[in-house]
């Protein structure tokens, strides 16, 4: 890297004391990016990709409703970081205004480095019109990436008849600290933007990724297509969807593990180690790019740390029972707690799982298709690309959807969401589904709870309030500064 190209960007913008801007700039000993080859850096950025320590989607992580807690392990740990609000879905998770969130600070910085480049890359120096067009493009995908995160965090679900009146997210677009205000808008603003920026983005893209950190044609694709999704408009997602498979092939960076083969004796994931799993699985090595359309990677913890992690955490054994006894899935599980004594109770924590994959996987590529094919009335399609799916991860046999099912459209439907489940459970996956399902009318009705079974009486169980904590209320060191700034209720 270039002798003083760092941009160590600090946005003490959440701080309670900044009451004027969300923007509040400090560069530390950084030179004025000018040369396409100082914005190409920018974009190489390991925190736009890479969480070191436990936050990002590990807040969300606590949310889901696949997991439940093991008192003896959960209760008071991590206090540092507000896991136990984050599990009993409170209504404030933040309820003194010197605590600054740790994702919304993440997304808040990234997104004040990506708009310097969206906004100057075009007239640096030095590079080639395709390459700036390029990094823009790059830079226009992180941005609706994180914008897209962020109203899943402060924005209600998307529903169209209330896109337009529902808060949105602040849509931040320079990088000018001038700029005093930052209006939340609306939800519909806030999905224009992000679809703007994917679809400006698929114009000068490039088609493979000098490194899978680093966004591409079928990343691009593959992630507006889930957006589509997200927001029900399943015909406008499948041809993406569609398309980002068959760009990913083109490209050949990219594969399924069969997991028949790499846990089978002699596997590339053996050894299994009674601590960590698979010792050379995807969740215990931090590079694994195998299975990465666009890899983004966060630290889930370890027992024993500060932080949040996954200590205590368990499946509910509703999820436990989604598994079938053959699938493979359940190697990066254990029977025993995180000492080591065995779950008189049966259920299982996952500790084959030290890194999770949160940005775009193959495996999920294929979920994302296969559930819009269904969604749209193509069960056959459907079905081959959610077996495509169970045979990388069962034996052959025992991934064959079953015939009741694969000819029924909400049936197929429910089982490919079960798939999202079996495939990224105790991920943060299930946090982002939760919300799309609660105004889905094939899950008319459903409820949330969480349970934490204490060694000694009653289990305590937690049933979320919908619709409200569906949305996480912006934190007091944002209210307390901008007074004016419209909270969620």
């Amino acid at each position: 890297m270039k002798k003083n190209i760092i941009f160590a960007i600090i946005l003490t913008c959440l701080l309670a004391s900044c009451k004027k801007s969300w923007l509040e700039i400090v560069p530390l000993g950084s030179q004025v990016a000018k040369t396409t080859d100082d914005y190409d850096k920018i974009m190489n950025d390991p925190s736009l990709y890479n969480t070191g320590s436990v936050g990002g989607w590990s807040e969300v992580q606590l949310m889901g409703d696949e997991i439940a807690a093991e008192g003896n392990y959960f209760i008071n740990k991590g206090s540092r970081d507000y896991r136990d609000r984050f599990f009993m879905w409170k209504d404030s998770i933040y309820p003194t205004s010197d605590v600054t969130p740790f994702t919304l600070r993440n997304h808040l910085t990234e997104i004040y480095q990506i708009n310097k480049v969206i906004n100057e890359v075009l007239n640096s120096t030095g590079g080639t019109d395709v390459q700036k067009r390029a990094l823009r493009a790059e830079a226009l995908a992180t941005r609706a990436w994180s914008n897209w995160t962020m109203a899943n965090y402060y924005c209600k679900p998307y529903v169209a008849a209330t896109a337009a009146t529902d808060p949105g997210f602040p849509l931040i677009t320079v990088a000018d600290v001038s700029v005093t205000s930052f209006p939340r808008g609306t939800v519909q603003d806030t999905y224009d933007l992000i679809i703007k920026d994917l679809t400006d983005a698929l114009t000068s893209i490039p088609q493979q990724p000098v490194i899978v950190t680093r966004w591409s044609k079928p990343a691009v694709e593959g992630f507006l297509g889930k957006v589509y999704l997200f927001m029900g408009r399943y015909t406008d997602a499948l041809p993406l969807l569609k398309a980002a498979l068959t760009d990913v092939a083109a490209n050949g960076q990219v594969s399924l593990y069969n997991y028949n083969q790499t846990l089978a004796t002699g596997g590339a994931f053996l050894p299994i180690d009674v601590n960590v799993g698979p010792v050379n699985s995807p969740g215990n090595l931090q590079n694994d790019i195998h299975e990465a359309v666009v890899s983004k990677v966060f630290f889930t913890g370890a027992y024993g740390g500060n932080y949040t992690g996954n200590d205590g955490l368990v499946l509910t054994p509703q999820t436990q029972a989604l598994y079938g006894p053959t699938d493979l899935r359940l190697q990066f599980y254990s029977a025993t707690n995180m000492d080591n004594t065995v779950n008189p109770s049966g259920r299982i924590r996952k500790y084959g799982v030290k890194y999770s994959r949160w940005g775009l996987q193959l495996s999920e590529l294929y979920l994302l298709s296969a559930e819009c094919k269904a969604r749209t009335g193509d069960l056959g399609g459907a079905v081959s690309d959610v077996q495509t799916l169970r045979m990388n991860r069962m034996p052959p046999a025992d991934a064959v959807v079953p015939a009741v099912t694969a000819g029924d459209q909400t049936a197929l439907v429910k089982f490919i969401i079960d798939e999202r489940t079996r495939e990224f459970a105790l991920e943060g996956y299930r946090w982002f589904d939760m919300r799309r399902l609660s105004v889905d009318p094939l899950y008319a009705g459903i409820t949330f709870t969480h349970t934490i079974y204490n060694v000694s009486g009653p289990n305590t169980v937690y049933t979320l309030n919908q619709p409200n904590r569906l949305v996480m209320l912006l934190p007091r060191v944002i209210t307390d500064g901008n007074p004016d700034m419209k909270n969620n209720p």
